[in-house]
């Protein structure tokens, strides 16, 4: 398999971070100019209450750079390691597919449900990476 297929999901995950700031940027613009928040309240983020629907995307926006975190090591260290395969492609486009369905539902409806479901999945799926990357470097 070619190694260097491991990075499209990561640059799926990485396109859904830069959709969602910016998303999360025009969400404050229209907070200050339409909805009269102060400015100032991101110096420190503090000092009012955020639009509901600015702060679930500023929560998921903040949810990005947890997570995704490790899957992007997972990935990263399996193409250094030269230790990309089927298995570990398709683990990352599921990966990717829970963390798009975690931010539909997570921006949108909110749904703690199905949020939760999206997210064990993620979550499930990128302890899969790890302990397979971790059986493929014993075994090497």
């Amino acid at each position: 398999m070619k190694q260097a297929l491991i990075v499209y999901p990561v640059f799926a995950v990485v396109l859904l971070t830069f959709v969602i700031g910016i998303w999360m940027l025009r969400l404050r613009i229209r907070a200050v100019k339409e909805e009269g928040l102060n400015p100032g309240y991101f110096l420190l983020n503090r000092g009012a209450k955020l639009p509901d629907g600015l702060a679930k995307v500023t929560q998921h926006y903040d949810n990005l750079f947890e997570m995704p975190v490790l899957f992007y090591v997972a990935c990263l260290s399996v193409l250094a390691t030269n230790s990309a395969d089927i298995v570990f492609l398709c683990l990352a486009w599921f990966f990717v597919g829970a963390r798009y369905a975690h931010a539909y539902i997570h921006t949108t409806y909110n749904g703690l449900k199905h949020r939760r479901l999206a997210f064990l999945a993620g979550t499930s799926i990128v302890a899969a990476m790890w302990i397979k990357l971790f059986i493929q470097l014993l075994a090497a």
